[in-house]
């Protein structure tokens, strides 16, 4: 086989097991601790893989993203709900953006 379809075989072996692993984990019940922690930490990680880069690109200035992920982080830590941290960090960004740009 040649190495593009190698990575064609790769790609589709990693984009099923994260929809086919649920339904096995749900009909018998996750007994292995480790796994189970693994698979609890892939939201999280996912997450960060996609706000992180955002924050250091927005508007063209990483400040303005840094202190709306500084903003985000310290809401969170009050334990506000999600769509309220969203809604606000979000115009706080957009603040900075009209009063800096």
């Amino acid at each position: 086989m040649t190495n593009e379809l190698y990575t064609v075989l790769g790609m589709a072996l990693i984009t099923v097991i994260p929809r086919v692993l649920p339904a096995l984990i749900h009909q018998g019940g996750l007994k292995n601790k480790v796994l189970q922690r693994f698979l609890s930490s892939i939201p999280l990680a996912a997450l960060g893989a996609l706000i992180v880069p955002g924050i250091f690109t927005v508007g063209g200035s990483w400040g303005i993203g840094f202190a709306g992920g500084l903003m985000s982080l310290l809401l969170a830590g009050r334990k506000l709900n999600i769509m309220v941290n969203i809604l606000l960090s979000t115009g706080f960004v957009t603040l900075l953006l009209l009063v800096f740009s």
